[in-house]
């Protein structure tokens, strides 16, 4: 069973090693947003020639999507890659100081900015609709946790451009297939932490927002 399900990427963050250049937090809650943002338009005297009053809607391609968290920090080695890419244990204290900061920062500064939240969960079906390697076919909810495939949360569709659930999607982006995906990429709204005197362990709550930021 893994350690741990949910990381922040730092903006530096290059490669495929979930122990480089991230944060894991271990996570009680995790729960996902996504608001719908099409404009309506009353259609003036339609309710004279129908009898019934309409409404148009232009679906726009447009939502805002969040994602909020809860659980606690404690220590935790941490590995950066211009520090030798050696680990070093952080107190939990420090982690949360080091969120706080890149929450604080601008992407400008690449080993404090922190644009990237991976929440990893369990998938049995791959990009293209087939089982994915591990998952017993004849009956998938009888594959054990350790052999359940694990991606990143997305809101991506599976399949190529104009295909599968893709279709009249004429440029899409790939659908994750291995736990290294890229996730959700964005800027953190919000952190807090509390440090209380009884615990070495930290609970904190932050708010991720799913946009892309310049810089």
């Amino acid at each position: 069973m893994r350690e741990f399900y949910v990381y922040l990427k730092l903006k530096s963050f290059d490669g495929t090693d979930l122990q480089l250049d991230t944060i894991p937090l271990r996570a009680n809650s995790v729960s996902i947003s996504t608001d719908k943002t099409i404009p309506d338009f009353p259609i003036p005297l339609s309710g004279l020639t129908t009898g019934e009053s309409v409404t148009l809607a232009l679906d726009l391609g447009m939502s805002s999507k969040r994602v909020s968290i809860s659980g606690f920090i404690n220590a935790t080695p941490l590995k950066r890659s211009h520090t030798d890419s050696e680990s070093r244990t952080f107190t939990a204290h420090e982690i949360a100081q080091l969120i706080a900061s890149g929450v604080d920062s601008t992407g400008a500064a690449v080993n404090q900015a922190l644009d990237e939240l991976v929440v990893l969960i369990p998938s049995y079906v791959d990009s293209n609709y087939a089982y994915r390697s591990g998952v017993n076919t004849l009956k998938p909810t009888s594959t054990s946790e350790a052999d359940t495939p694990l991606i990143p949360f997305t809101f991506r569709a599976r399949g190529s451009s104009n295909d599968k659930d893709n279709k009249y999607v004429p440029i899409s982006f790939g659908f994750p297939d291995t736990t290294t995906a890229t996730g959700l990429k964005g800027y953190i709204r919000s952190f807090s932490v509390d440090f209380a005197a009884d615990t070495v362990e930290l609970s904190f709550s932050m708010e991720f927002v799913v946009a892309t930021v310049v810089p």
